[in-house]
């Protein structure tokens, strides 16, 4: 009892306090009267946040959250729970943010009551209203957990027309395609996603789509997507994967093919003037003339060697002697 009077001074001296609610509504719920703890919910969702302001609404929604959850799981009152989501939807200024939780909550709710079609409505509903990426992502799943793979590829067209930046949706839309047997499908939406102006993470969705060709055994196109991708960038980290995957082929000409990619690299990287890129591209191809290596060991070994004793992380002193020594070997 004394509890619950101090609860109650705390949301009476101040009902924007909204963790004393929290507390109010446990001590009311363990009492196990529902239209008290009903009243206790109905009052502290009236403190409604002054501003329209997401931090202040952020433990206000959870209120809601907890209301609903209430009325699902304690009081089994599927049409009050309802009542309660759409009460909370009406009260936030959506125009100006939302909470993609409580959309989603509302959506699993009506998957629970075995109603999809009301689902989805819901969530039709959030995504004309104010589309956010963990909307589509939360819809994406709860399709694909009802196996629903052509609603999937309609959610994954909107996605990226509302975000065509997004590596990951691109990505995991071809996944998805390619789970299901479509490779060229799966190849189509690769070479939409690398022909975008702008990408988030260009380095991510290239790599998959290097990778999705090589499980395939497609190593001419996969060798052709480290060409166009070099056209792009010449990053040592391209380069050292591109040879790294030359190194992996079991062919006669795979020594070859791999240092051909070395050299290549090397004159390409000595062109951009990073020495420190050299340094890990002379470390890669050192490496890999230990394992394969043999007239061309003495041509990469002693620079590379001398260089790459040297322990990471370079400091500003041994990043100038590594300068040093390229320039006074003349490379």
């Amino acid at each position: 009892m004394c509890v619950l009077v101090w609860v109650w001074v705390q949301v009476k001296s101040n009902p924007a306090n909204y963790d004393a609610w929290f507390d109010y509504v446990r001590l009311s719920e363990e009492e196990g009267v529902l239209d008290t703890t009903r009243d206790v919910y109905e009052r502290a969702i009236a403190n409604v946040p002054p501003a329209a302001e997401k931090n202040l609404w952020r433990r206000y929604v959870y209120l809601w959250i907890n209301y609903a959850v209430f009325e699902e799981l304690v009081a089994k009152d599927a049409a009050r729970t309802r009542e309660v989501y759409d009460a909370c939807l009406r009260l936030i200024p959506h125009s100006t943010f939302t909470f993609a939780k409580i959309w989603l909550l509302y959506a699993h709710f009506e998957i629970r009551q075995k109603d999809p079609k009301a689902a989805r409505k819901v969530l039709g509903k959030a995504l004309g209203m104010c589309p956010t990426e963990k909307l589509y992502k939360g819809y994406i799943e709860l399709e694909l957990q009802m196996r629903e793979f052509d609603r999937c590829r309609t959610l994954y067209n909107k996605y990226l027309e509302f975000n065509p930046a997004n590596c990951n949706t691109w990505t995991k839309y071809a996944e998805l395609e390619a789970i299901l047997g479509d490779v060229e499908r799966a190849r189509g939406i690769y070479e939409l996603a690398v022909e975008q102006p702008l990408l988030d993470m260009p380095e991510v969705l290239w790599k998959a789509y290097i990778d999705f060709e090589t499980e395939l055994e497609e190593f001419d196109k996969a060798r052709d997507l480290y060409e166009r991708l070099l056209q792009k960038t010449q990053h040592v980290k391209v380069w050292i994967a591109y040879a790294e995957f030359e190194a992996a082929m079991e062919h006669d000409d795979m020594v070859a093919q791999t240092r051909h990619v070395y050299e290549t690299g090397e004159k390409e990287v000595r062109k951009g003037g990073d020495k420190t890129q050299r340094l890990l591209l002379l470390e890669s191809w050192r490496d890999f003339e230990r394992d394969f290596g043999d007239e061309y060991r003495a041509s990469v070994m002693p620079l590379s060697h001398s260089l790459c004793t040297l322990q990471r992380p370079i400091s500003a002193c041994v990043a100038f002697s590594i300068a040093w020594l390229l320039t006074e070997a003349g490379l």
